[in-house]
């Protein structure tokens, strides 16, 4: 059976298996996806910020004012009805009142105080009229204070008043009782007016947390397929990641061994151009060498033929100095050739080339890790691509549309209550009117009341005949009887209707508020075989019962889903979320994974012999010597030749020899010139070259030597080494991704079980009924009955109160004197008078 079919199977027949394999399948998501950056190796993992709670609106509303005397109507309804909430009773009359009578009586007997209260209600209605209309017939006939006459005795002004104050103070009972009236008829209007708004904010709430759920739901999933996106992006930029650190790990040896390298090439390609440049100097200084030495023989056989002729005389004493007249300089340095040897050697190997291999080599690393892992990234993109196909299965089969359906069906009652609310408060407008009505008629006896004892003192003279008594006082009188007789025409009718709002209502309060309130009423909801085939845990597959005063209870506390509805029965968290468990097959693959780094040789052993070579040949370069022959060159000057010369001209008397050594001290003076324009030039340029080539060659040795430790250095670092770093960096990448499992599945633990699906709305939901209902509602009801019911008590006494007091403030017919405690009637009885 698919998973589809699964879920059908479950909304059939109860089945929690499909629900339990869906959430088993979600946590197992959540368990494998981590929240990395692919730009990063390892950043700093930031979970994803908790969920956000919906904003419900404040269902508190307005004070109607119902609960004013919540407290006595209370109190006379635990008088009424002491007993318990009477759930195994109500069980039985559900199941058995057609056929066992005995239920019946226990109902009867739980109802006692009720019955009761009733009973007197209904001798209260046959009573009144009956004793109204025998009264009205009584007095019609003359008796029962229908005679208008008065019999004077001496505690006659004692009697009217006590008579007067329970008169009043009756009424002012009756007032009390009507003000209530007038009060509780309004705090139920308000209730029903405030109950549409209340009811629509509390069925809003409860739409906005039935959006919320699955809101909350597609939240966790979709941060699943982020993150399932993100390791497959993060797996694909293994290669940098990976290869950056191995990189990092090289380069505290490879970067140093590298720069030394790279100044060995420098200094190398500087000697050799230097060498070159020296060897060109030194032919150009030779070739000048050896066209003053031609010069320089060339004046010589010419000055020695001139001094040999006879006719010079005294020329014989240059001979000394033209011995001196030679330029035989050969310019040459000892064993630079063998050093240029070796730099030819050294240049010929190309340092470049051997130093761009090895930053080749460093620079591929990425690259070959990245085809190193290539198998172990496709298998595991496989593995996520399998759990992303299994959070989008899941997201069908978790069974969310029971919270659409919920939803559907608050739409649906939104709107009847959005159709029937013109009709409800036409409805409750003619309540109004009638309970006004009642209060009225209420007040129209308590006003008859308060006339007739505000009149009848005001125009009553004690001393005054009976017969004579003023208008004042007999419309007093009038008043009194006018008010009972209302009383006697009405409270049977309003007494009927308090006895049914007492019923209603009272048993309302005690079979519904009341045990609402104290929780017994979810408690009997709970109970088996209340609601047929309704077992909440059955229904989930939890094992244990799942109770609605349980879930209330949570949702009181704002519990999220995951405690309230005991999931944790379902699935087995700590296991799902083992990250050791779920990511065992991809630490095992990474451990089979082989990523070669080839080892690589910086500098080959000819290299290195070379760079010795260069380093011994160096040492070997005598530049003292070519220093001392470009000084000899320097010192040479035929100028002094020339000036002996002309001195030996100007002593000679043979104008011949006289002109030709003249000549020849110009040609010496020439050359001289020569010498100083040409060859000097060329000895400066070549002194400098030397400078520089010794000054590199002196610190050859000393670069060579470092570049010899440096590179042995990484050479070794790189031959034990490579291998334990690639590992190592290799279970720190891994190690990372781990932490990152264990951070996500830390995060989605703490979501699940503390954040998804807070329902407080739920209970805030019932909690608003209780309030709309009872609180509200009910008490208002209640209180209107009682206060009406009061008024309608006190009608009694005020009846006989008001009658027997009329007959003290209306005008009689006949007097009776009394004078001197002597009782003198004048009055005929045949000309009594009835009222």
């Amino acid at each position: 059976m698919g998973p589809c079919e699964g879920m059908r199977g479950w909304r059939r027949r109860g089945s929690a298996g499909a629900f339990r394999a869906g959430v088993g399948v979600l946590l197992l998501g959540l368990s494998l996806a981590q929240s990395t950056s692919p730009q990063a190796p390892c950043p700093a993992g930031v979970a994803p910020q908790s969920l956000t709670q919906p904003q419900y609106q404040d269902n508190t509303g307005v004070d109607t004012g119902a609960g004013f005397m919540a407290d006595l109507v209370q109190s006379f309804l635990h008088t009424v009805q002491p007993n318990p909430f009477p759930k195994d009773l109500i069980l039985k009359f559900a199941k058995e009142v057609q056929s066992d009578p005995d239920v019946i009586k226990e109902v009867l007997h739980y109802e006692i105080g009720f019955l009761v209260c009733a009973a007197i209600g209904v001798l209260y209605i046959v009573l009144m009229p009956i004793v109204g209309f025998f009264l009205a017939c009584c007095r019609c006939c003359g008796n029962c204070g229908g005679k208008m006459y008065q019999e004077q005795t001496s505690g006659i002004h004692c009697c009217r008043r006590a008579l007067y104050w329970s008169a009043f103070i009756t009424t002012l009972i009756i007032l009390a009782g009507n003000i209530c009236m007038f009060r509780s008829n309004e705090a139920l209007r308000v209730s029903v007016d405030q109950s549409a708004v209340e009811l629509n904010n509390t069925l809003d709430n409860l739409q906005t947390y039935l959006t919320a759920v699955p809101q909350q739901f597609d939240r966790v999933v979709n941060e699943s397929y982020k993150t399932v996106h993100e390791v497959s992006q993060n797996l694909n930029a293994i290669g940098p990641q990976l290869g950056t650190e191995i990189q990092k790990s090289f380069k505290g040896t490879l970067d140093p061994a590298l720069s030394s390298v790279r100044v060995m090439d420098q200094e190398i390609t500087s000697t050799n151009d230097l060498l070159r440049e020296l060897n060109s100097s030194l032919v150009r200084l030779q070739s000048s060498v050896n066209l003053l030495q031609a010069n320089v023989s060339a004046v010589k056989n010419s000055i020695n033929q001139t001094i040999h002729k006879p006719s010079c005389t005294g020329c014989t004493v240059l001979q000394p100095d033209l011995q001196k007249l030679t330029v035989d300089i050969s310019v040459t340095i000892p064993s630079l050739g063998e050093f240029q040897s070796a730099v030819d050697e050294v240049v010929k190997a190309d340092l470049k080339s051997q130093i761009k291999e090895v930053e080749d080599y460093f620079n591929s690393i990425p690259q070959r890790v990245t085809n190193d892992t290539k198998d172990v990234v496709q298998s595991t993109k496989q593995q996520l691509e399998e759990i992303q196909a299994q959070i989008s299965q899941m997201t069908k089969d978790i069974p969310l549309s029971a919270l659409t359906n919920v939803s559907d069906t608050l739409d649906h009652l939104q709107t009847e209550i959005s159709s029937v609310t013109p009709e409800v408060e036409r409805a409750e407008h003619m309540r109004w009117a009638v309970c006004v009505t009642l209060c009225c008629v209420v007040l129209l006896v308590v006003v008859c009341n308060v006339l007739g004892l505000l009149l009848g003192p005001l125009g009553l003279t004690p001393k005054a005949d009976p017969t004579e008594r003023s208008c004042t006082a007999d419309c007093g009188g009038t008043f009194l009887m006018m008010g009972a007789g209302f009383s006697f025409l009405i409270s049977w009718l309003f007494m009927l209707v308090v006895l049914v709002l007492f019923l209603l209502g009272g048993n309302v309060y005690t079979l519904v508020c009341q045990p609402w309130d104290n929780g017994e009423l979810l408690k009997f909801i709970d109970t088996p075989g209340v609601i047929p085939q309704f077992e909440l845990g059955p229904m989930l597959g939890l094992k244990s019962n799942l109770t609605l005063t349980n879930i209330y209870s949570d949702c009181e506390k704002n519990m999220p889903l995951w405690s309230t509805l005991h999931l944790y029965e379902l699935v087995d968290l700590e296991d799902l979320l083992n990250v050791s468990k779920y990511t065992e097959e991809i630490q095992q693959h990474f451990e089979n994974t082989n990523i070669t780094l080839s080892t690589i040789t910086f500098l080959s052993p000819e290299v290195r012999q070379q760079l010795s070579s260069i380093s011994a040949k160096a040492k070997d370069v005598d530049f003292t010597t070519v220093t001392q022959q470009i000084n000899n060159i320097s010192s040479i000057n035929l100028n002094t030749t020339a000036d002996k010369l002309d001195e030996l001209a100007n002593v000679q008397t043979n104008s011949e020899i006289q002109t030709e050594l003249r000549a020849e001290a110009m040609e010496l003076r020439q050359i001289q010139i020569n010498i100083d324009t040409t060859i000097i030039p060329q000895l400066e340029k070549l002194n400098s070259t030397i400078e520089s080539l010794r000054s590199i060659a002196g610190k050859i040795n000393g670069t060579v030597g470092e570049v010899l430790s440096k590179v042995g250095a990484a050479q070794d670092f790189l031959n034990t080494n490579t291998t334990q770093i690639v590992k190592t960096e290799s279970r720190a990448f891994l190690d990372c991704q781990m932490a990152y499992f264990i951070a996500y599945a830390d995060w989605a633990n703490i979501t699940i079980t503390q954040q998804l699906g807070r329902c407080g709305p739920v209970a805030g939901a019932v909690d608003s009924a209780e309030i709309i209902i009872c609180s509200q509602m009910v008490e208002s009801l209640n209180a209107f009955w009682f206060s009406l019911g009061w008024c309608m008590i006190f009608f009694i006494p005020s009846i006989i109160f008001s009658i027997k007091l009329a007959k003290y403030y209306r005008r009689m017919a006949h007097s009776d004197v009394f004078e001197n405690h002597i009782m003198m009637n004048h009055i005929p009885r045949a000309q009594m008078k009835a009222y």
